[in-house]
């Protein structure tokens, strides 16, 4: 548990700097733009890499990870159906669209919608942590951007309808990859037989 919770503390202590402008601005001209920008997607992709050794270590240990409730097979068919939507709304966050521009922030959407499907399946303490963690920060940061005037990586940049279907359709294929291969072998858990 203490990798993953070191991860999770590493992961969003930077994460929360960007949440506030003054501080973001602080940082920025003490360390100069180029370094902030590095030193933050070092310690992001430190963070991460803690959070998925800590979660898969806990995964493989039954012992040191607590059981707290057995959720029914129908909660698996819900998160089935909730993460669809949040591959769209993962790959709108990086595609200008009218979808992108109509949920103003669909990566922190996505982020709360796949945190959500994966509490409703998982009953252990390690995933309680985890998406819970990234559920709270995901509600935050977007209380945090009305006090914020930031439109995310893509500015104001908006697209058509072309976009629109490329955003669905990659976001559909996204989905398939991980439903029936990429869930098993890049996390360990197979979803489908």
């Amino acid at each position: 548990m203490l990798l993953l919770v070191l991860g999770l503390l590493a992961f969003f202590a930077v994460h929360i700097i960007p949440t506030s402008a003054a501080m973001r601005d602080g940082f920025v001209v003490r360390m100069g733009a180029g370094t902030y920008k590095l030193a933050f997607s070092a310690l992001s992709l430190i963070g991460l890499v803690l959070i998925v050794l800590g979660y898969h270590k806990l995964q493989l240990n039954p012992g040191k990870n607590v059981v707290l409730w057995d959720p029914p097979t129908w909660t698996k068919h819900i998160a089935f159906a909730l993460m669809l939507p949040a591959m769209i709304f993962l790959v709108a966050s990086n595609v200008p669209s009218r979808i992108r521009t109509a949920v103003k922030h669909p990566m922190l959407l996505a982020i709360k919608i796949w945190a959500l499907a994966h509490l409703i399946a998982n009953g252990d303490l390690a995933s309680l942590v985890l998406f819970g963690s990234f559920l709270a920060y995901a509600v935050y940061d977007r209380i945090s951007l009305k006090h914020r005037n930031t439109l995310g990586p893509l500015g104001a940049k908006t697209g058509g309808p072309m976009n629109d279907l490329f955003v669905v359709a990659a976001g559909v294929a996204f989905y398939t990859f991980f439903l029936f291969w990429g869930h098993g072998a890049l996390i360990g858990v197979s979803l489908i037989g």
